[in-house]
């Protein structure tokens, strides 16, 4: 058999895992049953042949992913939290809403991690000199120390350890999957919670190619030009971030490149906590449910 890449994301007591026609959410609910979401995926670049482009297919999977990941934890914040007695109806998101959700949190990211450093740069002039080549460098650290302060403050949250488990989970079961491992707790347990695929490497890959991207920025732009030009750079720096994950996945045997990655294998461990086996049971359900769709099996949801 070929081999499939998978990806995945921890959501609200459960896992998404998503294979190249497919894509699967299990969530364990408060009785202790999983249920399962599952649906046919069709790959945009199937019909749109330029998303394979290299660049322009790291700058949509950004979005793309962005959009599912806000379906999951709806799905997985309703099905976590119900209450079968009171029986309450779940109420999934619609479009209009799932646009407003993306668009809040993408401008949340921008202004904290692109304008916020810029502004702050901005105000250490006096203090850092003129010289574009140190203005970009101090905020190139700014927004690199803003996001690993951001990703330790959220680490603390007690919410947020039990979703940094389930990541974990998610991990362990992609690599036992790549392995050839027969898909277990037992054996998915013995695997790293480290995978170099992470989304937590890619943002931090993110930032420091922001850095390069940025410096090319002229030097005497007003602060609203420069601001604004880093918006529309991002999916630029998105698809350069994206095509360095993909190398440095299949490089990551290279002395070198297992250098180049460690600092993004060294942050998830923030990001990543080790699961217990009803987590990896989980992840293990998630990851059997997309590879059967993928495999042809029809589109349902089950409960088990």
């Amino acid at each position: 058999m070929s081999k499939i890449n998978i990806g995945g994301q921890a959501v609200i007591e459960g896992v998404m895992m998503r294979a190249p026609r497919s894509l699967a959410i299990a969530v364990r609910r408060p009785s202790g049953e999983i249920v399962v979401k599952r649906d046919l995926v069709v790959p945009l670049s199937e019909r749109y042949p330029v998303v394979k482009l290299p660049i322009v297919r790291g700058a949509v999977a950004l979005f793309s992913s962005l959009i599912t990941g806000i379906k999951a934890l709806n799905f997985s914040a309703n099905e976590a939290m119900a209450d079968e007695e009171a029986g309450k109806e779940k109420q999934e998101l619609s479009t209009w809403a799932v646009g407003g959700t993306m668009a809040v949190a993408f401008g949340f990211g921008i202004l904290l991690f692109f304008i916020l450093p810029l502004y702050l740069t901005r105000l250490l002039v006096p203090v850092i000199g003129s010289s574009n080549i140190v203005f970009n460098l101090v905020d190139g650290v700014i927004r690199v120390a803003i996001f690993l302060l951001y990703i330790w403050g959220i680490s603390r949250m007690g919410d947020i350890q039990r979703v940094f488990q389930y990541h974990g989970a998610e991990h362990k079961s992609i690599f036992a999957f790549e392995a050839g491992e027969e898909l277990t707790a037992e054996n998915v347990r013995k695997y790293s919670r480290l995978h170099p695929r992470c989304g937590t490497s890619f943002l931090l890959i993110v930032m420091l190619v922001s850095i390069v991207v940025f410096s090319m920025i002229p030097k005497l732009w007003p602060f609203y030009f420069k601001a604004g030009s880093r918006i529309v750079l991002l999916p630029l720096i998105a698809g350069i971030s994206y095509e360095f994950l993909k190398w440095s996945a299949k490089n990551d045997r290279s002395p070198l490149v297992r250098l180049i990655i460690a600092p993004g294998l060294a942050l998830q461990r923030l990001t990543t906590r080790e699961p217990d086996d009803t987590q990896l049971e989980v992840a293990i359900c998630s990851l059997h449910e997309a590879l059967e769709v993928n495999a042809g099996h029809r589109d349902d949801r089950l409960v088990i």
